[in-house]
């Protein structure tokens, strides 16, 4: 019997990867491509944002993606909303679970959404009380994003992330996530802030949403992982994020991070090879984009087990051979 999952992969790529794309995916493939995600074990995916089309084509067919991926057995669905009227319009279509983005630099939060911290921790008690009068059932998670440094202000205080988190959580997010927006965090810093958070609100503590700009994705999920944490984001083949190194992803990829934890032995519940097919799906509605990722180039390495003692469909050191993908 497959081993319960300990960890859970929450796949961001159909809303942060495709919505930092110029070429906009045809839905017909956005449909295919969760269902590969859903078939290859994923659990947890954020389909898409509500935000007026005029500012993001790549998203104007949300609602119909959602439909659609809230009829797959046991998946959660997830979109992001910047606001009430977004969140309206998510909880309309019937999504499972809300993301908001909330700044932990005043900087970048005045030029992204042109609001104060403060009035984003408003944002977020008003999007909860419609959330409890019309759908109590969906879960609400705030995303500390900027959180470990910012392109426009620099340094970003802990204190002001730890208390950034605890005024979140007060407004009754169900759920506080630290976000590695500019790609600047390291190990340390990584076990240091998720320490501090989980101190200040304890369970509430939610996903590490970390990139790989400057190639620590990995290592600092792992550092996240020492000090607690068991949710992560991550994209497929990388899609999204903020990749300022010429060459270099933004997303940590969905492969790579499945592959380190089964390789640890700890269960994701995810079936690689299958996701190495939902990745060619993505290839499909996305021609010519580059995607990242060295498992899908490397395959899964002889001797390779899953956590729960399964080997590999192809057999043992299968390549999972994939094509020339990145």
């Amino acid at each position: 019997m497959p081993t319960e999952p300990q960890v859970l992969i929450s796949e961001v790529g159909p809303r942060d990867g495709l919505q930092s794309v110029q070429a906009t995916m045809p839905t017909a493939y956005k449909l295919a491509w969760i269902d590969a995600l859903h078939a290859a074990g994923l659990r947890e995916i954020e389909v898409g944002s509500f935000v007026p089309a005029r500012l993001l084509p790549q998203m104007a067919d949300v609602a119909e993606v959602v439909r659609h991926s809230t009829a797959l057995p046991g998946l959660a669905v997830m979109a992001l909303v910047p606001n009430r009227r977004g969140a309206e319009a998510a909880l309309a279509a019937g999504v499972n679970k809300l993301t908001l983005p909330v700044s932990a630099s005043e900087a970048h939060s005045l030029a992204n959404v042109r609001r104060t911290r403060a009035q984003m921790v408003d944002e977020v008690r008003s999007i909860v009380a419609l959330r409890d009068e019309r759908a109590p059932q969906v879960r609400v998670e705030a995303g500390v994003s900027t959180a470990f440094g910012c392109t426009i202000q620099g340094k970003v205080s802990e204190d002001d992330v730890a208390r950034l988190a605890a005024a979140l959580a007060e407004a009754g997010a169900d759920e506080v996530g630290l976000s590695d927006t500019t790609g600047m965090a390291n190990p340390a810093q990584v076990r240091r802030l998720f320490g501090r958070v989980r101190a200040e609100i304890g369970g509430r503590t939610g996903a590490a949403h970390l990139h790989n700009t400057r190639g620590l994705g990995l290592a600092n999920c792992l550092a996240a992982y020492d000090v607690g944490v068991r949710t992560f984001d991550s994209s497929q083949g990388g899609l999204g994020g903020c990749p300022y190194a010429p060459g270099a992803s933004g997303n940590v990829v969905t492969e790579d991070l499945v592959f380190m934890f089964e390789s640890m032995g700890v269960a994701t519940g995810i079936d690689l090879e299958r996701l190495l097919h939902a990745r060619r799906v993505l290839q499909a509605g996305l021609p010519g984009e580059p995607i990242y990722g060295m498992t899908a180039e490397a395959g899964l390495g002889k001797g390779f087990v899953y956590a729960d003692g399964r080997q590999p469909r192809g057999g043992e050191g299968t390549a999972s051979a994939t094509g020339n993908e990145a």
